[in-house]
């Protein structure tokens, strides 16, 4: 159906929300009814069939469960109406959002919106062309990173593609949080190639590892002069990302005194160099990345407050490889195939033996750990088929699981933690390994079939 031959119903108690789509849509559509009372849906559709509706998340009206906009969606569901349903959401509202799409919306905007993407939203809305139950297959176009190194089929993940096909063109402070390896840099650069300020720059800095003497002068700059080695006037990475994206990695990790500092450029939106007394305006989209859980961040003796409001306009949460099990034979083929390019050995492949290994190992490391066990896997492999006893995963991993567990583990833990570690220290030679270990080759091998590795 086409966008012009439609008629809207536009349910939001914001009178400017609804005043700037009626005038946004006049000339687009058949006809643009507003109301600002959810209350009045049920006798809007017995009166009047609409092609489309848009619905707010959360009204003030005599209904209160937190998630109105859902409660809604589901009272029209019940009026057998066949009407596609956008939702109209805030920020803070992303996920319930997400949820939405579950329980039979066509599709959701984020406001503040471009006019050209709600445009575009209602038109695929209206052609049935909207995510069919996040069943999403890269969202984010043939060029972006998503589909080269962010990959995941798993309805988790694909919840993910889609807040990050959202909330990109937006302005919007991210805070992205999981733990190490899950992938959060590949978020924050696909949230920036889909960005409008996709084709300036983009400065990922490593805030942890910034010492309270470099942080001024790595994020803010700093004249000739300001200190003895400053013989050149240098720009900060702020200034670096004028116009574009600055991504904040472990965010977590600063002082209270540089968060303070931090807090301050992001509330002014101007920076000035150490020995300098003329603010320099900024205009940045940022994102920052913390492997800390929000619970942690929440404590104000570690983390100000204001700066976590600051931050985080809209959240990401990344899970861990261990609880989306359904990517990991996906992203384990996608390692292979990139090394075994690399390293001049086409066609690999994973034997049933490989793959159960593969599933049953609960990656400490995350996405990042299998990455490198595959590496090594590929490099060590004798033929085209890789086996259970060419992955090996990370004794660093292991080991620090092992140190971390109470004292009733079994000496055969004990072990095979040792051969893993010793096997690693020779970079899978196993006559070497063996030496080290007192045993011979075959004794050697036994004690890696008996352990599955």
């Amino acid at each position: 159906m086409q966008l012009k031959n439609a008629s809207i119903l536009v349910i939001d108690d914001d009178t400017d929300v609804l005043t700037a789509v009626r005038l946004l849509l006049k000339t687009e559509v058949k006809e643009v009814l507003t109301e600002k009372n959810p209350e009045n849906i049920r006798s809007l559709l017995s009166k009047q069939s609409f092609d489309l509706i848009l619905l707010d998340m959360n009204f003030n009206s005599s209904i209160n469960t937190g998630n109105e906009g859902l409660f809604w969606l589901n009272k029209i569901k019940e009026l057998k109406s066949n009407a596609a349903v956008v939702m109209i959401t805030a920020y803070g509202d992303i996920d319930l959002a997400v949820r939405s799409l579950k329980e039979g919306a066509a599709d959701f905007i984020v406001k503040p919106w471009h006019n050209e993407k709600l445009i575009s939203s209602l038109k695929d809305a209206l052609n049935n062309q909207g995510p069919d139950k996040l069943k999403l297959k890269n969202p984010l176009g043939e060029e972006s990173i998503l589909n080269k190194e962010l990959l995941g089929s798993s309805e988790v993940m694909q919840e993910i593609f889609y807040k990050i096909e959202k909330i990109a063109p937006t302005d919007a402070n991210i805070l992205i949080l999981g733990e190490n390896g899950t992938g959060k840099d590949l978020i924050a650069k696909a949230i920036h190639q889909q960005s409008l300020r996709s084709g300036k720059a983009y400065i990922k800095v490593d805030a942890g590892a910034l010492t309270e003497t470099l942080f001024e002068s790595e994020l803010f700059g700093y004249k000739k002069g300001a200190f003895t080695d400053a013989r050149e006037d240098r720009i900060g990475r702020f200034e670096s990302a004028n116009g574009g994206t600055l991504f904040l990695d472990e965010i977590g990790n600063i002082s209270l005194h540089q968060q303070a500092r931090l807090l301050s450029v992001l509330q002014n939106r101007q920076v000035m160099r150490l020995g300098d007394n003329q603010p320099i305006p900024i205009d940045i989209r940022l994102i920052c990345a913390t492997n800390l859980p929000l619970s942690e961040l929440a404590n104000e003796n570690r983390f100000r407050k204001d700066l976590i409001y600051r931050i985080n306009t809209v959240e990401i949460v990344v899970p861990p490889l261990r609880t989306r099990s359904d990517d990991i034979i996906m992203l384990a083929d996608h390692f292979s195939n990139l090394y075994s390019n690399k390293y001049l050995k086409p066609g690999l492949r994973f034997d049933k033996s490989a793959k159960e290994k593969l599933m049953h190992y609960q990656y400490p490391g995350n996405v990042r750990e299998l990455q490198y066990s595959i590496e090594r896997a590929v490099i060590m492999c004798d033929d085209d088929i890789l086996q259970a006893k060419d992955i090996i995963f990370s004794p660093i991993e292991t080991l620090r699981n092992f140190e971390e567990q109470p004292s009733e583990l079994k000496l055969s833990s004990i072990e095979k933690n040792t051969i893993l570690k010793v096997i690693e220290k020779h970079n899978g030679n196993i006559s070497k390994a063996a030496k080290e270990l007192g045993l011979t080759r075959t004794a050697l091998y036994r004690r890696l079939n008996k352990y599955d590795i």
